[in-house]
C-alpha cells in the first residue's frame, strides 16, 4: 500500500478506500505525518483546484472531504504522539438567527485538510460564543450567513470583539451567498470568501 492510494482514494470520494489504505499505512509503519501531507492535504490541496478550475462541484468536494475526515479520524492519535504542530486555530459558526451549515461545515472539513486545527461552533452562534473562543486564542474566525437577514449579525460580532479590544488579537473572514467583498470591508473583516477552496487560501494567507 502506498501513499497515493490514499490520495486517489480522497480524489474519488471513497471514505471506506481512504481508511483501508491510511490503516495499512500505519501497519507498515509510516509516519502519521507523512500520510497526513502527502496523501490527505495535498489531496485536498488538489481537489480545491478541481473546484476552481470547474472540475469539481460542491457535492465533489462534500465527498472528498468526507473521506478525508475518515483517513484524519484515524491518523489523529498517531499526529498528537508525534508532535505535529497545527498550522493554525480557526473557528468557524454560522452567525445567529441562521441555520445553514453545508457551506460552514464544507469550509470546516477544507480547513481540517490543510492542517489547521478546527473549533466547530455550529449554527446560529451569537457574539458571546465567537468572543469566548477569542478569549482561548484562535487566529482566525470564519462567520457564515445565508440569508440577508441574519448578514448583519456578523457586525454585531465584529463589534463585540472589538468592545472587548481583542479586534488585533483575530482575524476575520466571511462568506455565504448574500456576502460581498464591500460587506467584509464596510464591517471591518479581514476578508471574504465566495467559497470553501477560497476560504482556505485566504486563511492561509492572513496566517503567513
Amino acid at each position: 500500500m502506498e501513499i497515493k492510494n490514499v490520495y486517489e482514494a480522497v480524489l474519488e470520494g471513497d471514505a471506506g478506500g481512504v481508511q483501508d489504505a491510511v490503516q495499512a499505512l500505519l501497519d507498515a509503519g509510516a509516519a502519521a505525518n507523512e500520510v497526513l501531507q502527502q496523501g490527505l492535504i495535498n489531496a485536498m490541496q488538489e481537489v480545491g483546484k478541481r473546484y476552481e478550475e470547474g472540475e469539481y462541484f460542491v457535492p465533489e468536494m462534500l465527498i472528498a472531504a468526507r473521506a478525508m475526515q475518515s483517513g484524519l479520524a484515524l491518523l489523529k492519535p498517531h499526529l498528537a504522539d508525534s508532535g505535529v504542530v497545527s498550522s493554525g486555530k480557526v473557528a468557524v459558526g454560522t452567525v445567529k438567527g441562521d441555520l445553514h451549515d453545508i457551506g460552514k461545515n464544507l469550509v470546516a472539513m477544507m480547513l481540517e485538510g490543510a492542517g489547521f486545527e478546527v473549533v466547530d461552533l455550529g449554527t446560529d452562534v451569537g457574539p458571546e460564543k465567537f468572543m469566548e473562543v477569542v478569549r482561548n486564542g484562535v487566529d482566525v474566525i470564519g462567520m457564515s450567513a445565508l440569508l440577508t437577514t441574519t448578514m448583519n449579525n456578523m457586525q454585531d460580532v465584529i463589534e463585540a470583539i472589538d468592545d472587548m479590544g481583542m479586534r488585533d488579537k483575530v482575524k476575520i473572514v466571511i462568506g455565504g451567498a448574500p456576502v460581498t467583498d464591500d460587506f467584509a470591508k464596510q464591517i471591518g473583516a479581514d476578508g471574504f470568501a465566495p467559497d470553501a477552496s477560497s476560504a482556505v487560501r485566504m486563511v492561509k494567507e492572513l496566517m503567513s
